[in-house]
């Protein structure tokens, strides 16, 4: 298709007192333009002086997986491909693309999404300067979909982390990734909001929103500031059609580094227990404990025994700050102690009767490690195991599911190691054989009450 140049009096009519004003504007707005990089050639505003010292810690991922094919047990039986007359040689690797980011030059650390590199077989990384390298995986979570590989290179280039408890919503910031294996590619944008969540149950949420294009590829890509650091990391879009529409999320750079240091530290994140459950703040309860505004979360309970309980927090208590660091929301609490590790203490800014306090709290095992007996399947949450918790954990009763095989149907449904059962169908569950019991009532819809860490969910599963 040819574009035709439009005639020069249908755009050029009424040009100088345009001219004149666009003049007046941009002498007004010069201070505005002064922490912007400017284009070395032509003196006018640029990215692509930041750009240049950037992009090259930003990398493509390829990614070598097993077909369905192979992953499906009827697929590899000899008379199921003869019935529907499939081909009897090997089915050829699947192959997905990605994006990453150099974080440690001298160690060749590049971090990336877990669900970019989810039952890889092998992973590719190819450098700006083309140069492509075998990746070994360091270890992943999950939870925040992070996963850490190193690569052995000379002569590479890192991104420095930001703080993105910093950002502000109107901050300019630029997404790089490599969308639809297209390779390196650059957009730019805003930040439309911060400290999103409710995407994933049992996910770690505090994404930053973005309105920086970001499709298919651009997982594990960086979200850079105007400073030329990284604050945070291209995880998901919202979009009908699986493409950009302007809603993009990136995990924030304060929890991509707390999740690297201890899969560096460990080769995984160990999460710990506050035993304390936190509600959100609405307006009327604010004003009904005399509270400036909505930040921060409120302890609806606490169990006994548990570190918060030895700590001495109490329920109505109002957790506002974590180490220094605001909390928002009931989430942002769950997130920030979800991000330290077990025997590490907190010292947390609570607010109480108007008083202004500070508890320290040393984070606990979680319960999943206080399971005794051993584990039963449960037939109709085919995939996960269960047993009794030991006594001696204060208030909570329930049963531990012990494991869950990954995409079973305990996991489609949402059930994960380490949840607490706690009730099932209106009834509560303390045993096993109580849990097994209600199962084998047979309804047709199970309701499940869980304590996921120091939160209550609700499992429907049909």
């Amino acid at each position: 298709m040819f574009l035709t140049k439009p005639p020069v009096s249908s755009c050029c009519r009424g040009v100088a007192p345009v001219f004149v004003l666009v003049l007046m504007l941009a002498s007004m707005m010069a201070p505005l333009h002064a922490a912007l990089p400017f284009d070395d050639k032509g003196g006018v505003p640029s990215l692509a002086p930041l750009l240049r010292d950037v992009t090259p810690a930003v990398v493509n991922i390829s990614v070598q997986t097993r077909s369905a094919i192979e992953d499906n047990p009827l697929f590899r039986d000899p008379f199921f491909r003869r019935f529907f007359e499939l081909p009897d040689q090997a089915a050829r690797p699947e192959r997905s693309v990605g994006s990453g980011v150099i974080v440690d030059a001298a160690k060749g650390y590049v971090v990336t999404n877990f669900h970019v590199i989810k039952d890889a077989q092998q992973v590719l990384v190819t450098l700006k300067d083309r140069r492509q390298f075998q990746a070994r995986l360091v270890g992943t979570d999950p939870g925040t979909d992070l996963a850490l590989l190193q690569i052995e290179a000379q002569k590479l280039q890192a991104l420095r982390l930001g703080d993105s408890d910093l950002l502000n919503v109107g901050d300019f910031v630029i997404a790089i990734g490599n969308p639809f294996g297209l390779g390196q590619t650059v957009t730019s944008g805003i930040v439309s909001a911060l400290g999103r969540s409710g995407l994933d149950m049992d996910g770690y949420e505090d994404f930053i929103q973005t309105d920086a294009s970001i499709n298919p590829g651009n997982s594990g890509g960086a979200l850079v500031s105007l400073k030329g650091e990284l604050i945070g990391i291209n995880t998901a879009i919202i979009g009908p059609s699986g493409a950009n529409v302007g809603i993009g999320f990136a995990v924030p750079s304060v929890m991509v580094k707390a999740v690297l240091e201890q899969i560096v530290r460990y080769g995984e994140v160990r999460r710990g227990r506050l035993g304390a459950s936190g509600e959100d703040i609405t307006h009327e309860l604010a004003l009904s404990l005399g509270l400036a505004s909505t930040d921060g979360a409120i302890i609806s309970a606490v169990e006994a025994g548990s570190p918060a309980d030895k700590a001495g927090l109490r329920p109505r208590d109002v957790v506002t700050a974590i180490n220094g660091r605001t909390v928002r929301s009931a989430a942002d609490l769950r997130n920030k102690v979800g991000m330290v590790p077990i025997g590490e203490t907190l010292e947390l800014r609570v607010i109480r009767g108007g008083k202004s306090l500070v508890a320290r709290v040393r984070i606990a095992k979680p319960l999943e490690e206080a399971a005794t007996g051993a584990a039963e399947t449960v037939p109709q949450l085919a995939g996960a195991t269960v047993a009794n918790l030991k006594p001696g954990r204060g208030r909570v009763e329930g049963v531990v599911v012990t494991q869950v095989e990954p995409n079973s149907p305990a996991w489609l449904h949402g059930l994960r190691p380490g949840d607490i059962i706690v009730g099932a169908n209106r009834r509560k569950v303390r045993t096993v054989p109580e849990l097994l019991a209600i199962l084998r009532a047979g309804a047709d819809v199970l309701v499940l009450n869980l304590l996921r860490g120091d939160f209550r969910l609700t499992l429907v599963i049909r």
